[in-house]
């Protein structure tokens, strides 16, 4: 009887004009609640402090707003094009790249900005981040947790070096060291470069270069990239000269201006060096 009572109840409720909404509205906080807890974290936390904004602030009006406006929306030129991008949400590492490496502020306008002397100290550096990673969510600086190489092994070092063959040698060279690309632009050469910086470019993809996002490819797998380019570059040369590392071009011209040259030049040298007959009086034509 008591059963029939509660199952007329929930019938009742169940044919109610507000049963329809509230069963919405549960199932919306239910997928809303999973989606928050599962879903990766894609933009900074807020850790830097308004002093350090402030500063960073200051030293963005006096050395990049010129480019890219007061507050980084970027400045656009008569005829539509960007003098200089928004970089509103680009992240503090697209900062910590392009001005550690003194690509940023660029010395004059060109088809690429090229690495050079960085105009300021890491803490201005970290400043300048600081500001642009308020303005809107981005890849964080990484620490050296997320790009140290300590710990890679052997077995996921030759990992790396397929990720790389796969994703960056069309531009890089097998052997990293960089490479032509249309419209005056180049792949830079990889030797040199430290892990932090390698792992900010995969992360941020600047200019031309495609981002490869932790989605992508996971800070694991950037570890090992970076482990297979670090040894790449340790390794002797058993052959001799490496001749730059960029394959049938210099080899070529080796091959022409050293190989034939040399041939040319000792065949030259061999014939000037033959018996010349003199004529002496008297002797007939």
């Amino acid at each position: 009887m008591l059963t029939r009572k509660i199952s007329a109840r929930l019938s009742a409720r169940r044919r109610s004009r507000f049963a329809a909404p509230a069963v919405l509205l549960l199932a919306l906080l239910a997928s809303g609640g999973v989606y928050a807890t599962l879903s990766p974290a894609s933009a900074d936390k807020p850790t830097n402090d308004a002093a350090t904004i402030a500063k960073g602030r200051a030293l963005f009006a006096v050395s990049c707003s010129s480019c890219h406006g007061m507050n980084a929306e970027g400045i656009l030129t008569q005829r539509g094009n960007n003098y200089g991008p928004s970089i509103v949400g680009v992240g503090a590492a697209a900062v910590d790249f392009q001005v550690g490496t003194g690509r940023m502020p660029m010395a004059q306008p060109g088809s690429q900005a090229l690495e050079k002397r960085p105009a300021f100290n890491s803490q201005e550096v970290s400043e300048l981040a600081a500001f642009v990673a308020s303005l809107g969510p981005g890849p964080s600086i990484p620490t050296s947790a997320d790009y140290g190489i300590g710990k890679v092994t052997n077995s996921q070092m030759v990992q790396g070096g397929e990720f790389f063959r796969t994703n960056c040698t069309a531009c890089h060279n097998f052997a990293g060291s960089g490479g032509a690309l249309p419209k005056g632009k180049f792949a830079p050469a990889l030797t040199g470069v430290s892990e932090k910086h390698i792992f900010e470019a995969m992360l941020t993809g600047p200019q031309q270069m495609p981002v490869f996002s932790n989605g992508v490819l996971t800070p694991e797998d950037k570890r090992e990239i970076i482990a297979y380019l670090k040894t790449n570059e340790a390794a002797p040369s058993y052959g001799g000269f490496t001749l730059g590392s960029i394959g049938p071009v210099s080899e070529g011209m080796f091959a022409w201006l050293v190989g034939i040259g040399g041939l040319v030049l000792a065949g030259i040298w061999i014939t000037s060096g033959t018996a010349r007959v003199k004529k002496k009086k008297g002797d007939v034509a």
